[in-house]
């Protein structure tokens, strides 16, 4: 019944969306499907509204920003949260909820494919807000311990494969360097990009840019984020996601790069500029820098294509 069901919603998509790519229209078919699911629990999320939902995922971190956890926020403030399930390091996150487990080592990029339990699973043109609430992390983690005398300016970098290719969105060293001359003495800059050993990792290997020793060694007014976890690990931090929430709830100047850094810089307000290639990823087919990435906080979303458009943007902004 499920097969029979997925093939006519395609259809629909087709009718739909015409000039959609035919390959495309299986995320918004997938999207209908997951709204039509939640036809299952009107009764209990409408009219019983006790503590019955039990939310579990381990799949892609970029996702479970954009989908679970505003699902699962969602089901908090209806009264209807029972249970979160996720991956470790992921509690803070789901700081509202009456009982998270932090069940899973290691995320699967693959475990969302027929996740369609929560609405908005997967890219589309077709979201439904309804099951969905933006999750108040600045209130939740804003601090006095990460304040600094110019406000910050939080470049969140990434060096991973991507698609199965070299790293395609990321900010090399002269860009970084081109960034730091000339934003550094207005902004205190956080830079970030996790070590393999600091997150938990999905299928998406991290590579080595060396920008670290070479950050220490010419631009040391820079503050890297792994040494502010050597620094507050464990006695204000708990793992390195929670460093990163409480110094993200102090900024409200974000450079991300596609994916779940560019999703994580997009829950905090103010102003995110987005490096992602136009040619890879679903992003750009269904425009979600405009009509999804802004929902998460609020925040003006910039969508940079290449590194040049990341500097045109910082002119014209920052």
């Amino acid at each position: 019944m499920q097969q029979l069901i997925l093939k006519s919603l395609y259809v629909v998509a087709r009718l739909k969306y015409p000039r959609l790519r035919k390959d495309l229209s299986y995320f918004v078919r997938d999207n209908y499907y997951c709204k039509l699911v939640q036809g299952r629990y009107v009764i209990h999320d409408y009219v019983l509204r006790k503590q019955y939902k039990v939310i579990s995922y381990h799949g892609e971190f970029d996702q479970e920003l954009r989908y679970v956890l505003p699902f699962a926020y969602w089901h908090y403030l209806n009264g209807t949260l029972s249970k979160t399930i996720g991956a470790k390091q992921t509690k803070e996150f789901y700081f509202f909820s009456p009982n998270h487990e932090e069940r899973f080592d290691k995320r699967i990029w693959t475990e969302s494919y027929a996740h369609y339990d929560v609405p908005n699973m997967t890219h589309s043109n077709s979201y439904s807000f309804r099951n969905w609430a933006q999750v108040p992390y600045k209130a939740q983690y804003r601090n006095d311990i990460f304040v600094y005398d110019k406000p910050l300016l939080v470049i969140a970098n990434k060096y991973n494969i991507e698609w199965d290719q070299p790293p395609i969105n990321f900010l090399d060293i002269p860009t970084l360097d081109q960034i730091i001359r000339n934003y550094g003495s207005k902004y205190q800059i956080v830079y970030n990009r996790p070590l393999p050993t600091q997150i938990v990792q999905d299928n998406s290997e991290t590579m080595q840019l060396n920008e670290h020793a070479w950050l220490r060694e010419t631009h040391p007014d820079v503050i890297l984020m792994d040494d502010l976890y050597t620094r507050y690990h464990p006695s204000v931090v708990n793992n390195y996601n929670h460093l990163q929430l409480m110094v993200y709830a102090n900024s409200d100047h974000f450079i991300s790069m596609h994916g779940g850094t560019a999703a994580l810089a997009s829950c905090f307000g103010g102003t995110n500029i987005i490096l992602s290639n136009p040619n890879w990823g679903m992003e750009h087919h269904f425009n979600e820098y405009q009509n999804l990435f802004p929902k998460l906080s609020g925040a003006t979303i910039l969508h940079a294509r290449d590194r040049a458009e990341v500097l045109k943007h910082l002119s014209d902004n920052y």
